[in-house]
Formats: structure tokens, sequence, C-alpha cells
């Protein structure tokens, strides 16, 4: 991602950009996050770069939505900064949402409106330029062009996902954050999801990208960088290129497996 890229989104959302934009797009210090007296979040410290593709594994109840979540500004940390293109999330306005992309469990898409009417709501929302052009453009790439005007609630779950992408990118985010994004679907719709999403991660303006998943090998093939989050704690970080996906399983469960016998 060139920096100039950043420098413009912080243009169009009003704020004054940095003298030197940062290598870092996004960085979390210390994030904790309880429900009552329950530690889910465990200060948390993770730095994501321009165009740095994480994936983020763990088990199940590790913290991965909630983290995301977070990250996303759907939750507030009950401790913790997060920074956005250099710029302290407490101190900006909300409109710095526009940095973001999101997808997640739920898709965010209306069911009674059609795949362009859902678009052309959120690129309102986010004051998209030729907005029209814009919506064919991404309905051709998520390969909806020939659903465009038919209700979201007639499409299957991966329609639905891919429709979620277009929506996810539809402002140009810099960055994105994706929950599992092939739950729920079948290996076939699976393999196109994950072909598309490496398409927009690259495309263009290179994005930021953190995506957690159970799919090992999914995960490991997309990334440039594996996070293990473990009962709320980062407790193993590696590059992808040092991992194979033999390695990565052992690599992995160890990790897991070691916080789990120490009770941590």
């Amino acid at each position: 991602m060139t920096n100039a890229f950043v420098q413009s989104v912080a243009q169009r959302l009003m704020i004054e950009p940095a003298p030197a934009p940062p290598k870092i797009i996004l960085r979390a210090h210390k994030l904790t996050k309880s429900f009552g007296q329950f530690a889910v979040l465990k200060g948390v410290d993770l730095e994501l770069g321009q165009g740095e593709f994480i994936t983020l594994l763990g088990p199940n109840g590790a913290g991965k939505t909630t983290l995301l979540r977070i990250l996303a500004t759907l939750a507030k940390p009950t401790s913790g900064t997060i920074e956005l293109a250099g710029i302290p999330l407490k101190e900006a306005k909300t409109s710095i949402r526009a940095l973001l992309g999101v997808i997640s469990h739920q898709t965010f898409l209306y069911e009674d409106l059609t795949a362009r009417e859902n678009l052309n709501f959120y690129g309102k929302l986010y004051e998209v330029p030729n907005l029209p052009e814009r919506i064919d453009d991404l309905l051709l790439k998520v390969g909806l062009d020939r659903r465009a005007n038919d209700r979201v609630r007639t499409f299957s779950r991966g329609m639905q996902q891919r429709l979620s992408i277009a929506r996810a990118i539809l402002h140009n985010p810099p960055i994105l954050l994706l929950d599992e994004p092939d739950t729920g679907l079948d290996r076939q719709a699976a393999d196109m999801l994950q072909s598309l999403i490496q398409d927009m991660a690259t495309i263009g303006e290179p994005r930021s990208v953190i995506m957690t998943t159970h799919n090992l090998e999914r995960g490991l093939a997309m990334c440039d960088r594996v996070i293990v989050l473990a009962n709320g704690k980062i407790v193993q970080q590696a590059l992808a290129r040092d991992l194979s996906l033999e390695g990565l399983q052992g690599w992995y469960y160890n990790a897991v497996n070691t916080l789990s016998r120490r009770g941590v």
C-alpha cells in the first residue's frame, strides 16, 4: 500500500495526516476485554503492516471474534489502545470506520433488498464516488452480476458471503477484518471465496488483512504471518514462509495444548 493512499484516506475523512505515514497501519496495545469477572482478552499486543495478511488461529473461546469486533470498532475494550493509520481511536471521528472493511458471521445485508440495492445503500453511507459504476464493477468481480436485481434472501450462503465481500470493499478501505468468512460453506464455495479474498487483498492498492479461521491449510496458504490466540493471549506467531502445513499443525497444537496444561 502506498503512503499516498493512506494520506488520501485520511484527507477524505478530514483527519490531519501524519507528516510521515506509518508503516504500521493498525496497532493494538495491551487490549483487555472482560464481561463481569470473566476476562476474554488479557493484554493483547498486535501490529498489522501495510499490505500484510495475518491469519489469526485459536480454539473456540480464545477471544478471536471479540478481538476483531474491537478492532472493527463494533465493541469497546475494557482497557488498552488502538491506532488506525497512526490515529488513536479514542481521538478519531466516527468516520474513521471508513478505513475498515468487515466480514463476519453476520453479513450485514438486508435480505429484502436486492444485491444492487444493498450496495447502493452502503455506498451512499460512505459517499462512494461514481457509485453505479463501482457497484457494477464489484458485482462482476464477485460473480453476482447476473443476480444483481434478485433479493438477498434468495441467495445461498456462499453468494451472500460474496456479496458481503463486495459490501466490505465498496468504499475501498485499506484494512479488511475477516471473521471466519468460510463458515458454513462447502469446499467449492470456500475455495471460490478464498480466491476472491486473495484477489481483493492484492488487486489495485494492496490491503492489510486480519482473518480468523479454523482451517489451518487455508489460513496458511493465504497469509504472510500466522498468530495463535489462546485463552485471551497471543501465545505464538511466525512468518508463513517458515511453516509447512505439517509444521503448522504441530506448532499450533503444541502452543494451545501447552497453555492448557499450564492452566493459564
